[in-house]
């Protein structure tokens, strides 16, 4: 089975990511979305946590073989990147949303010296705002990034525009397309939900698809 829709399935199965064009939830940012998404939950299922942390680290091996370090977004980030660098044999850290204001007032926690090849672990990316905050981050501190790995992506075309501003790249294990098809075929969703929920992938402050709009 191809890695995406397994892993989609993956998702669904423990409610990660589940669908509810009718009642939308809203975004700190006043975004009102169909699609919930919490990935901490793949750490509460031994069998979903194994088939998506073993993906993770196949992700990194096959996308960028010389990485040394990596490094997990603060908070969701944190758990995936500790698992999948114990699978590859790396060390690992974390960047923090902003530095401590106390102690040694890090951002980034861990061992992290300039010039290493890093790739950052993030759970799933939107707008790509938070992530390319710890890609800057990094890159401050002297490490080289080689790119980021993530479970999920939604594709909106204002994170593609960010990842390629900032001229990094993504690998995600699946991602919104592929969750909708799955969602759709599997009965989480009605078919013709499929359309309204492109059109808010497409244009997330366009609501028109709320309601039934099509």
């Amino acid at each position: 089975m191809d890695r995406s829709i397994r892993i989609a399935k993956d998702l669904l199965s423990i409610k990660a990511v589940f669908f509810r064009p009718e009642e939308p939830f809203t975004w700190a940012s006043g975004i009102k979305s169909p699609v919930y998404c919490d990935n901490r939950l793949t750490l509460s299922d031994a069998v979903v946590r194994t088939d998506v942390e073993n993906s993770l680290a196949k992700l990194v091996r096959e996308n960028y073989p010389e990485v040394e370090v990596l490094m997990g977004t603060s908070t969701a980030g944190i758990a995936h990147a500790a698992i999948a660098a114990h699978i590859l044999g790396l060390p690992m850290g974390y960047v923090r949303s902003g530095a401590k204001d106390h102690g040694r007032q890090n951002r980034i926690e861990g061992r992290l010296e300039p010039g290493q090849r890093v790739v950052v672990v993030e759970d799933l990316i939107s707008t790509g705002g938070s992530v390319i905050d710890v890609v800057e981050a990094l890159r401050e501190a002297g490490a080289e990034v080689l790119g980021i790995v993530s479970i999920f992506t939604y594709g909106m075309q204002k994170g593609l525009e960010r990842l390629a501003n900032a001229k990094v790249r993504n690998v995600s294990l699946t991602n919104f397309d592929c969750i909708v098809a799955v969602a759709a075929e599997e009965g989480y969703i009605k078919p013709e939900d499929v359309s309204r929920l492109k059109a808010f992938r497409d244009n997330p402050s366009d609501e028109s698809w709320i309601g039934g709009a099509k």
